[in-house]
């Protein structure tokens, strides 16, 4: 596998996508804006899959699904959330295509098979879903309803980024249905706390959580919560949301229920979601020039066996031992049998697809009873007796676990600031960048005139944010709090 990377000093958003292709996570498409993923990239994603639908089940929730197409007049019924999407919605307008009269090669399509009513491919499923759940919902005993589902869904993007915008991409999009705006907001907010020990405990990423201003909330939202990652150009990434849609979708489609003072009420609710964009950050929060850096709890493969210098009978029969033993312990472990390559390309190769752990045999160690140990986050060695190995393997991989997310978070530490005037504001953003927490006047005009200027987003109100007198960074309007802006992705 040829890896020609561009260093991430010399353009980090080359070096981002090579390494996206060159790892094997993703192939471009014949479709505009679309990608593949790939056999290594979709590992990847099953495993984020996996975690999050457990973590989703041992909250109370079960999966179902719901049509990819959305009848345009649903779609128009929530009136912020249709007019939030329209400009990125792709639409269904013909159910046939003929051959072309002209040129019979060719097929056209068929002006006659137009459909009634235009069909929204969704960007977003809300419509569909609360449409139906007026059928679920009679009574507060149908209270609450709370589903998931993992679907795929098209926002069409002008400007594409493999995993961080594609015209479609995967995820998985909660809809809950609640009797009180109390419990829809704990909804909102347990779900929001699911995406951060997620992001923290299995990407190793540190996120800071808030809630998103009233311009940058989900278009039909009351209140939108968010979970902000640092990459290492000091970008902000926005990894999951969770919305308390209110009664918004509710009266939108007549979603009524009797409560149990027997009085007529609508619904409360709430939606959240996480993408195939959490394959990009991962990329951007840990990797490095010579390839991807995974976090164990996540890795498609997290150890690999390389023979040295290639398989024999005798390092096949110890490394298919070593296997069972590691896989005893829970342990995703693979054997590289490739007998045409040299092992320095083997190991550029796993190092390129970020294999956290890489164990190297030959018949000298053999000989001595040990393995070379090589761990992909510090490049650092050591000799381990195979009686040993499943144990520190074990062991190993939670250090690399948590060095990932210790070295992340140092580095999110060193790149945010705390600033008071508008100059020093401007010179950070508009030079080395990072996070920077400021005063803001509260207001949506003060807001605009920050982002037109800077290009700075306010990325959200940190929860954990103590109340501090100050004034807002741009109009010196007095203010109670810090806000966090950055320029994101």
């Amino acid at each position: 596998m040829a890896k020609v990377i561009t260093s991430r000093a010399e353009d980090y958003s080359q070096w981002y996508n090579d390494l996206v292709y060159r790892s094997g996570l993703a192939d471009q498409s014949a479709v505009r804006g679309c990608m593949v993923i790939k056999p290594h990239g979709y590992a990847l994603w099953e495993n984020m899959r996996d975690v999050l639908d457990r973590m989703f089940k041992e909250t109370g929730h079960v999966n179902a699904y719901f049509p990819l197409f959305v009848p345009k007049s649903l779609f128009e019924a929530e009136e912020k959330n249709a007019e939030g999407f329209a400009k990125e919605c792709a639409v269904v307008t013909h159910y046939r295509l003929k051959t072309d009269p002209a040129d019979k090669s060719k097929l056209m399509v068929d002006p006659e098979a137009r459909l009634e009513e235009e069909l929204i491919v969704r960007p977003t499923s809300e419509a569909i879903i609360w449409n139906t759940y007026r059928d679920w919902i009679q009574s507060y005993r149908d209270l609450p309803i709370l589903i998931n589902q993992w679907a795929n869904v098209v926002r069409w993007e002008m400007r594409t980024r493999p995993f961080l915008r594609t015209a479609e991409f995967l995820w998985q999009e909660g809809h809950t249905a609640h009797s009180s705006e109390k419990e829809a907001v704990e909804e909102a907010l347990r779900m929001h706390e699911v995406y951060t020990r997620f992001a923290e405990d299995y990407m190793a990423m540190p996120v800071i959580k808030g809630a998103k201003t009233a311009n940058e909330r989900f278009a039909g939202a009351e209140e939108t919560f968010t979970i902000e990652a640092m990459m290492q150009d000091g970008k902000a990434l926005q990894a999951g949301t969770s919305h308390y849609l209110g009664q918004n979708f509710a009266k939108a489609f007549n979603v009524k229920f009797l409560s149990d003072q027997n009085r007529e009420e609508y619904v409360y609710a709430t939606s959240w979601g996480v993408s195939t964009r959490l394959i990009g950050a991962l990329v951007m929060t840990h990797s490095d020039d010579d390839g991807l850096v995974l976090p164990p709890r996540l890795a498609p493969v997290q150890v690999v066996i390389v023979p040295i210098p290639k398989p024999s009978e005798q390092l096949d029969q110890v490394a298919r031992g070593l296997m069972d033993s590691l896989r005893r312990e829970g342990i995703r472990v693979s054997y590289d049998q490739d007998e045409k390559n040299r092992p320095g390309f083997k190991f550029a190769e796993h190092e390129l697809k970020g294999v956290p752990v890489r164990i190297g045999i030959g018949a000298r160690d053999l000989e001595q009873g040990v393995a070379e140990v090589a761990r992909r986050d510090t490049k650092e060695k050591e000799s381990i007796p195979l009686e040993n190995l499943p144990q520190r393997i074990k062991s190993l991989l939670e250090e690399i676990q948590a060095n990932l997310f210790r070295r992340a978070q140092e580095f999110r530490d060193l790149n945010t600031h705390y600033v008071d005037n508008r100059s020093r504001f401007e010179e950070i953003i508009s030079g080395p960048g990072g996070f920077v927490y400021a005063h803001w006047d509260g207001t949506s005009e003060t807001e605009e005139a920050i982002k037109e200027a800077t290009k700075a987003t306010i990325r959200c109100i940190p929860m954990e944010a103590a109340d501090e007198d100050g004034k807002c960074i741009w109009t010196g309007a007095p203010s109670r709090k810090r806000v966090l802006f950055a320029k994101a992705y």
